[in-house]
């Protein structure tokens, strides 16, 4: 990993975008590594477009802004495409993974002549077979940590087994979809 790696969520609210961001922190901390995981806050409210961010490092982190020049970009809702920016200041070496049941050729087009990876996750999909319900931020967190490299997947899945369990311990039935859906996101992310 570099010594800074930078990301950004857009999502919509409820989607959650932040609890993800948050998560990922959480588990990079458990690893030793410097973290900031946080929101943009604004008036939005449930389905307004929401973003949150995550700074990794191995050295302390100064910088306490909101991240201008990601080295990768989640897009948790694909409709965002026509009304956010979400591939501004994007790093061509980084990558950008869109939530979508299009093809990587479809989105292409709606992403203002980004020139770095793109990835695609029908996290829809992952959820049904997974949870029986559309939970999209367990599948592109997942997605992220596979694409962006991080942390080490079978790392991450282990300590967020240890996350879930503490969170769901009074719905222990919620912790085997989670841990399902978080290997098939590995899977399924192209």
């Amino acid at each position: 990993m570099n010594s800074l790696t930078e990301i950004r969520w857009h999502g919509r609210g409820g989607q959650g975008a932040k609890t993800a961001a948050l998560l990922l922190a959480d588990v990079a901390f458990q690893l030793g590594k410097h973290v900031q995981g946080f929101p943009e806050y604004g008036p939005e409210r449930m389905g307004a477009p929401i973003t949150a961010y995550d700074r990794i490092s191995d050295n302390q982190i100064r910088v306490h802004s909101n991240i201008y020049e990601p080295d990768y970009v989640v897009v948790v809702d694909d409709t965002l495409l026509e009304s956010v920016d979400v591939t501004a200041g994007l790093k061509k070496e980084g990558a950008i993974l869109v939530n979508t049941t299009k093809s990587k050729e479809e989105i292409i087009p709606h992403l203002k002549g980004y020139e770095g990876e793109v990835h695609i996750i029908d996290a829809r999909k992952v959820c049904h077979e997974t949870l029986g319900k559309y939970f999209p931020n367990t599948p592109m967190l997942a997605a992220i940590v596979k694409v962006s490299g991080v942390i080490e997947p079978e790392t991450f899945i282990n300590l967020m087994r240890e996350s879930l369990e503490h969170k769901f311990a009074k719905k222990p039935e919620v912790l085997d979809g989670n841990m399902k859906a978080l290997r098939l996101a590995m899977e399924e992310v192209h």
